[in-house]
C-alpha cells in the first residue's frame, strides 16, 4: 500500500519558496537541508512540514542552482548508493535521484563533505555512466 502524498499542502510551501527569492552562498561538498518536496513514484521525498532532507551539493553551477544528491540514514546496497559518515551517522547518498536543484531550495547549511567523501561521491556518480558492456 502506497503512502497518501500531501500535494496540495507541497505546493503551497513550494510557492513561498519560489516567491522568497532567496539566494544562498554554497560550494562543492556542502550538506544541506533542502525543500525536496512532495514527488511522484519511486522520487525520493521530502520529510516534515517543510518537505526537506538533507542533500549535498555535487557540483554548484553558480550562486542560483547546483547539481544535488538527497541524502538518507536508511542502509541501501548498489551501484546506485554511495555511503559515507557524515557528523557520526552513516550516511547513504541516492545517486539514482541526483538533480539539478535552486539555491532558493535550500534551508539550512548542515556541513560540508570532507574531500575524500566528496571525490568518492562523484567518483560513484561517474561510474554510473560507464557502461563496461558498450562497444
Amino acid at each position: 500500500m502506497s503512502e497518501i502524498k500531501t500535494y496540495k499542502q507541497w505546493m503551497g510551501v513550494k510557492a513561498y519558496i519560489n516567491n522568497s527569492n532567496a539566494i544562498r552562498s554554497i560550494k562543492d561538498g556542502d550538506v544541506w537541508w533542502a525543500a525536496v518536496g512532495e514527488n511522484v513514484g519511486v522520487e525520493i521525498d521530502g520529510k516534515n512540514s517543510r518537505y526537506s532532507r538533507p542533500i549535498v551539493i555535487l557540483k554548484k553551477l553558480n550562486n542560483l542552482i547546483s547539481i544535488a544528491v538527497p541524502l538518507t540514514t536508511k542502509e541501501h546496497n548498489g551501484t546506485w548508493y554511495q555511503k559515507f559518515t557524515f557528523q557520526g551517522k552513516t550516511q547513504t547518498a541516492v545517486l539514482s535521484q541526483t538533480r539539478p536543484i535552486s539555491t532558493a531550495r535550500l534551508y539550512t547549511r548542515i556541513g560540508r563533505l570532507s574531500r575524500g567523501d566528496l571525490r568518492n561521491l562523484r567518483s560513484a556518480y561517474i561510474r554510473l555512466f560507464q557502461d563496461k558492456n558498450m562497444p
